[in-house]
């Protein structure tokens, strides 16, 4: 995509690993996706998204799939996010992980916008 990038800081702690994706969306299509370098297992507990500026389109899209494409978020940020305040989603509203690399996708944010998602694993 032109224009677009995903640029990923991978933290791995004993007990916690913290990934940050920082975004831009691609200047035509609005959407951007990014792989990890690492392969991950665990537990997501916790899901942050920070629009940037310019703010992406509100109620933007973001899943997070495994090798098998199975969103693990079960489509709790699917046409919610929104385009000024920072947002939380809840260990319990999202599934986890087993021995994959993770694609980061971002749709319907509009073009070349901006924001960063963080994603934290147990």
């Amino acid at each position: 995509m032109a224009g677009s990038s995903m640029i990923f800081t991978e933290i791995t702690f004993p007990t916690v690993k913290k990934i940050k994706a920082v975004w831009t969306s691609d200047d035509t299509t609005g959407d951007v996706f990014g792989m990890t370098t690492q392969v991950y297992s665990g537990r997501f507990f916790g899901l942050i998204t920070d629009p940037g500026a310019p703010a992406p389109s509100d109620n933007y899209t973001i899943t997070i799939t495994d090798d098998d494409g199975v969103d693990l978020l079960l489509g709790s940020a699917s046409g919610n996010r929104d385009a000024a305040d920072t947002q939380f989603i809840k260990e319990g509203d999202m599934a986890g992980v087993a021995v994959s690399q993770l694609t980061f996708n971002v749709s319907s944010a509009g073009n070349s916008k901006t924001g960063t998602i963080y994603l934290l694993i147990r």
